[in-house]
C-alpha cells in the first residue's frame, strides 16, 4: 500500500504534497456523477475492505517486530507482559494492538536490545 499526503481546498481542488515538501496540484479529477452515485452499502463496503486492509498491516507488523527480536510467540508475549492469545490474535489479523501495546511494539521496533534488556526477567 502506498500512502500519499494531500489537502483539499475549500474550493474543492486537491493539492499533492511530494518529498521533500514540494506540492503540486493533484492531476487526476474527481468525477462528481460517479461519488454522487455512491450508495451507502458501497461506502459501508470499502470502509469494511479498508479495516481488513488495516488489520492485516496491523498484523504484518507485529509479526515483523516479533521476529526481528528472534523470540517465539510465548516469550514475546511473556516479555510484553500480554497473554500468548494476544500476541497470536495481533499477528492473525483478528486484533491489532491499540495505545501501550502499538507503542510499545514502536519503541522494541526502533531499540530492540534496549528494550528486551530492559524487560529481562528478574
Amino acid at each position: 500500500m502506498t500512502k500519499a499526503k494531500a489537502e483539499l481546498k475549500p474550493d474543492g481542488s486537491v493539492t499533492h504534497f511530494g518529498p521533500g515538501g514540494h506540492t503540486a496540484p493533484a492531476v487526476a479529477g474527481i468525477d462528481w456523477a460517479k461519488v454522487d452515485a455512491t450508495t451507502e452499502a458501497e461506502i459501508s463496503r470499502q470502509a469494511a475492505q479498508d479495516d481488513a486492509e488495516a488489520a492485516l498491516d496491523a498484523a504484518a507488523y507485529a509479526r515483523r517486530v516479533r521476529r526481528k527480536v528472534g523470540l517465539s510467540q510465548s516469550v514475546f508475549a511473556r516479555k510484553v507482559g500480554v497473554p500468548v492469545s494476544t500476541v497470536r490474535n495481533w499477528e492473525q489479523g483478528t486484533r491489532s494492538p491499540q495505545g501501550a501495546a502499538r507503542a510499545l511494539l514502536r519503541v522494541i521496533d526502533k531499540a530492540p536490545e534496549t528494550v528486551l534488556n530492559a524487560l529481562a526477567d528478574e
